[in-house]
Parts: structure tokens; sequence; C-alpha cells
């Protein structure tokens, strides 16, 4: 099995065990960037559900932050709703606390789910579109069924 079918399969095992069926669906072409995904599915950037990790500077911990394609996260807001800063970690500590290669990072399927945070921008879109584990993967969901496979916080994280 090479590594692209491995980490799409352990997204469709996270959506299976959450009871839920998604669709993933594999590009040629790269979904790397939210701009790069949009393009290939036809949909509107703002519509990708990019999922970026950051870095707590107190413990090192990960965090998860899930936001349109379309807009920049503050991460004064986040390190105001933590109640810490943090910071941009690297390639190497993304794939380390995710599993997953940087722009193929699911908003599930990590090894130990990440505290998680939703842009409430993505509230009023739908459809949306997230990584499903590699550069050329995604799926399509809607914004309840984010919150609820994540678990995540709900907050203004728009820069």
């Amino acid at each position: 099995m090479s590594n692209n079918s491995y980490a799409i399969g352990r997204v469709e095992a996270a959506l299976n065990a959450a009871g839920m069926n998604f669709q993933i669906a594999e590009f040629s072409e790269s979904t790397r960037t939210s701009e790069e995904a949009a393009a290939a599915i036809g949909c509107d950037v703002a519509q990708i559900a990019k999922s970026l990790i950051f870095q707590r500077k107190r413990d090192g911990a990960a965090v998860l932050v899930i936001a349109s394609g379309a807009n920049r996260v503050n991460e004064k807001k986040l390190a105001k709703l933590l109640g810490e800063k943090v910071r941009r970690p690297n390639a190497d500590f993304v794939r380390q606390a995710t599993g997953f290669v940087i722009g193929g990072v699911p908003p599930v399927g990590h090894p130990t789910q990440p505290q998680t945070w939703i842009d409430e921008s993505l509230s009023k879109l739908e459809p949306l579109w997230a990584a499903a584990g590699t550069p050329n993967a995604v799926f399509k969901l809607n914004f309840d069924t984010l919150v609820a496979l994540t678990r995540g916080t709900v907050a203004d994280l728009k820069a």
C-alpha cells in the first residue's frame, strides 16, 4: 500500500468510525493549496476548509485551526482564545503531530485529535471541501458535520 493510499485510508476509517460515509475525490492535479483545490473541484476558494496546524509555545502541543481557504487566521485571536501564544511549526512537526504532510492535512484521522478551532466564517458556506490526507485528495461536507466530526470550537479567527 502506498503512502497516499495509507493516508487516505486513515481518513476514510475516521469518517466511517464517526458513522459517516463520504466519497473521497482524488485528482491528478494538486489540491495542496486552497486555490489549487478550488480550481480542481470547480468551487469557490472560500469553500475550501483548510486545516492549519499551530503549536502552543508553552507546551509545544499541536492546535488545529480549520478556516476558509479565502481567509488568513489571526494568530492573536487564536492566542487569546488559548490563553497563550502560538507559532507556526515546521513541516516535520506537522507530519509528526498529524501523520499527514502539509497540503494534505485533513480535519480528522490524526493519531490523536488535536485541540480544534473552526473559524465561524465557514458556517455561511456550503458545501465545504476538506483535505483527505494527501495533497491531491478531498472530501465534501457541510459545516455542522465538520463541527461534529472534529468536536471543534467555533470562533472568530479571521484576520
